[in-house]
């Protein structure tokens, strides 16, 4: 991997003296040297070619000098790391420098030996610091399409080992239903209704992280939620409380004329489910999720939810009648199941 180093120092000599004792390096590509007189042209050279990553700087120097340009590098480059050049005996301001962010410093006359040491150590650090960068914006990229309990299961030692292993745990998982929106496609342009959704689903994530919950995945205009520990269930029905009363109150939005009022369905179903890695393996693709009766129950009661109706059964509303006014609906049939079921509506 190419170093990209740029010399500072106002001596012509200086120049010409890197370019004879490097030139089997630079004539093979591991070194490339850009060339300033002083430090407000290294900020010129800086700005035309960002990806440098060391600056070989004299301390004494006219227009600008080494200490102002180092004040000013973390602006242009938090990951660019600066080596000094002064004589010994100005050791005050090698002091100065290395308190103001210097990496290291070498000193007047070049040992020539000792500077390509110290480049190599510089740019190795600058490799290490550039990997680390990187591997932070891939996670925060991977937490955008991987929810943090799948993060958290990763970084368990021997993960690789526990791919496929499950567990049955007791939680509580709502599907969430923004009513009618498919409909707006065709009014709205395809950027503008994913934008619209977006914020939507975003005001609904919101609610669920504010319940301890978690986003299991988004469906569509679907949010499927799961909630676990202390009470699990309590805390799923205040989120779906709190997304219907949110998005019946403060999203009324005209669109292209359009007077558009969002309104969900949702159902809410507790008790035991499978929770663990489902999908294949030999594909390499795994999705971290509940599987079982109770969450396909709690989707068919979404299913069959009107806008604004939050579904559950009688035995879980037999569970939460102490804590929340449900009124009774009526026995439904649903998909996959042989009796009907007994639904209740949250109120409040």
């Amino acid at each position: 991997m190419k170093t990209k180093i740029l010399v500072v120092d106002d001596e012509a000599d200086l120049e010409l003296l890197i370019k004879q004792k490097f030139r089997r390096k630079i004539r093979e590509g591991i070194y490339e040297f850009k060339f300033s007189h002083n430090g407000q042209e290294a900020l010129d050279c800086l700005a035309e070619f960002p990806d440098q990553d060391i600056v070989l700087s004299d301390i004494k120097m006219p227009v600008m000098d080494g200490l102002t340009l180092l004040a000013k590098l973390r602006d242009v480059n938090p990951v660019l790391k600066a080596v000094m050049v002064s004589a010994y005996s100005d050791m005050a301001n090698i002091r100065m420098a290395m308190n103001r962010g210097a990496f290291d410093f070498v000193c007047k006359p070049v040992d020539f030996n000792d500077l390509e040491l110290t480049i190599e150590k510089t740019a190795a650090h600058v490799r290490q610091l550039r990997e680390t960068l990187k591997a932070v914006q891939e996670n925060n990229i991977l937490r955008m399409y991987v929810d943090d309990t799948v993060i958290n299961f990763m970084a368990r030692p021997g993960f690789e080992n526990k791919l496929l292993v499950s567990e049955t745990i007791d939680a509580t998982v709502i599907f969430i239903d923004i009513c009618g929106f498919m409909e707006l496609a065709d009014t709205l342009p395809a950027d503008a209704l994913v934008g619209l959704l977006n914020s939507y689903l975003d005001q609904m994530v919101h609610e669920v992280i504010t319940q301890s919950g978690y986003v299991d995945k988004f469906m569509g205009d679907t949010v499927m939620a799961v909630f676990r520990g202390d009470y699990h269930l309590d805390r799923a029905i205040d989120a779906a409380l709190s997304i219907r009363n949110l998005l019946q109150t403060t999203c009324n939005t005209a669109l292209n004329g359009l007077e558009y009022l969002p309104k969900v369905s949702i159902g809410v179903s507790t008790g035991e489910m499978v929770s663990g890695n489902i999908g294949s393996a030999s594909l390499k693709r795994l999705d971290y999720t509940v599987i079982g009766d109770i969450v396909n129950l709690g989707q068919r009661l979404q299913s069959v939810a009107q806008p604004g109706q939050i579904l559950i059964t009688e035995a879980t509303y037999q569970r939460v009648k102490e804590s929340f006014q449900c009124q009774p609906l009526k026995e439904m049939t649903l998909k996959h199941k042989v009796n009907p079921v007994m639904t209740y509506e949250v109120l409040s």
